[in-house]
């Protein structure tokens, strides 16, 4: 297996609605291979797709209930430690919900957390170990 990772989906609640949080919202491109049932982002290296959660829940063939922490986050690194609190507000002004206000992190870097408007919780973080092209 070639060490990559070309797609992540999220089964989401209301498929306009988060459409509109990520592209509106948070900016991000929202591709034209979209048709009425999924909406693919380009971002770079990986691609972000929205798919309804009952039909992404069918798909896999388990079942949609299901609540709490997941096991999983995703992370938008930036360049600068202004950056986190700048994308954070982005993020709260188009409807997220602040989980971890950005601060210090052990690891010696700046984070904070938001989830979407499906519970998604992604991290904001500015690692000065960590290099962005």
């Amino acid at each position: 297996m070639e060490p990559r990772i070309s797609l992540i989906t999220l089964g989401v609640a209301n498929l306009s609605r988060s459409v509109k949080f990520y592209r509106d919202g948070l900016g991000l491109p929202l591709l034209d291979e979209n048709t009425e049932s999924i909406a693919f982002f380009q971002t770079r290296g990986t691609w972000l797709a929205l798919y309804p959660r009952d039909a992404l829940a069918a798909d896999v063939g388990v079942a949609t209930e299901g609540q709490g922490f997941s096991g999983i986050t995703l992370a938008h690194n930036v360049r600068t430690r202004e950056e986190v609190d700048a994308l954070l507000d982005v993020a709260m002004a188009a409807g997220a919900t602040l989980v971890k206000p950005a601060q210090d992190a052990f690891w010696g870097g700046y984070s904070g957390y938001f989830a979407d408007l499906d519970g998604y919780l992604w991290e904001i973080a500015w690692n000065p170990h960590f290099w962005i092209e």
